[in-house]
């Protein structure tokens, strides 16, 4: 592994996580967690647990399982999605799992096998395209997201974002195994592989130069992997995590608001959101590493020119995960489309901030 993919790997935590020789079949979801409840919940009678399939995601295979007796008990055990490991560093997940955990920030993580984790769930209600913008809720977004910016602090650490965009613009297959997969890629991607290679150059010329902090980020922060329950948010997920340009993740979750499985751009904040949002982050952000610093619009203005250039990157970082997934995912997800969307959108955006 080289030194620049594990520039961000995180201490040993205290919390104790059991390591289980187990590995789930994804279409044996319910045999599989129920092995690991032997481990996680031993008490738990195997015939009165319930089961129930989780289908957003489009990354892993995710089930919870629960007892009556006992209902806010809630085991999730998350598969990996086949060959997800292209894309994602696991032994970071467990342990940004467990930092988080030990911050205050994280649901405990209870057991890890060969090709997933069991953790606690997160009550509350999963953030949609309204409620992101809720203004009692996005405050505490922007808060939350201030807050995980500052628990692993590396003055040298390296951001992934070139190293995994370029690791991924590699992996994209010159020739989609699928006919029909085929056929769609050059329907959507007109001008191949070259085009894309050619804006990661540029962006990464660019980018590299608007001095954004390097923070611990959480890298997906799409609305489903936000949980909200009264006056608390949690963020959930953390396989992406990793040091990164602290623009670059607010500029995520902001193109995240336009939705998965069905995109509207249109829901895209506008400026005064953005401001209001960006000034609510940087007094939590502040308060936390410079007390007596005071918030200017100097500050939220440089912010906002950051974040909207760096919505670029999200594009280009998802479009080209989104081919690879393309060739090697089982889920039943039109990848190679979603991509052609997220560089449709990068075209209209880059026209407007470069």
């Amino acid at each position: 592994m080289s030194n620049r993919e594990s520039v961000c790997f995180l201490p040993e935590m205290e919390t104790v996580v059991l390591p289980l020789d187990v590995e789930i079949k994804e279409e044996e979801l319910e045999i599989g967690a129920n092995i690991i409840l032997t481990s996680v919940r031993p008490s738990w009678n195997s015939k009165e647990i319930l089961f129930k399939v989780f289908t957003d995601g489009i990354t892993n295979k995710l089930i919870g399982c629960s007892i009556k007796e006992n209902p806010s008990d809630v085991v999730l055990v998350r598969v990996y999605g086949k060959n997800s490991d292209l894309l994602i560093d696991r032994e970071a997940e467990k342990e940004n799992f467990k930092l988080l955990h030990k911050a205050g920030f994280a649901p405990r993580l209870y057991a890890t096998f060969k090709n997933g984790l069991a953790y606690e769930f997160v009550p509350g209600n999963v953030i949609n395209v309204d409620t992101v913008k809720a203004p009692t809720i996005y405050p505490l977004i922007a808060s939350m997201m201030a807050k995980i910016h500052t628990v692993h602090r590396d003055m040298n650490a390296s951001p992934c974002l070139w190293y995994k965009i370029e690791k991924q613009l590699k992996l994209i297959p010159s020739v989609y195994t699928s006919k029909n997969k085929q056929l769609i890629f050059e329907e959507t991607f007109p001008n191949g592989i070259e085009f894309l290679w050619k804006e990661f150059v540029l962006l990464k010329s660019i980018l590299s130069k608007e001095n954004s902090p390097i923070v611990f980020c959480h890298n997906d922060l799409l609305l489903a992997n936000i949980i909200h329950q009264g006056n608390k948010i949690t963020f959930i997920d953390y396989e992406y995590a990793s040091c990164n340009y602290q623009a670059y993740d607010i500029g995520n979750h902001f193109a995240e608001f336009s939705g998965v499985t069905e995109m509207d751009y249109s829901l895209f904040p506008g400026e005064d959101f953005q401001r209001s949002w960006l000034r609510i982050y940087l007094e939590e952000y502040y308060n936390i590493t410079s007390p007596s610093r005071v918030v200017s619009e100097e500050d939220v203005s440089t912010l906002y020119q950051q974040v909207n250039r760096f919505v670029l990157a999200s594009h280009l970082y998802w479009a080209t995960w989104a081919l690879v997934q393309g060739q090697h995912s089982s889920i039943d997800f039109d990848f190679i489309r979603y991509g052609a969307e997220r560089m449709k959108e990068y075209e209209i955006r880059k026209r407007k901030v470069l």
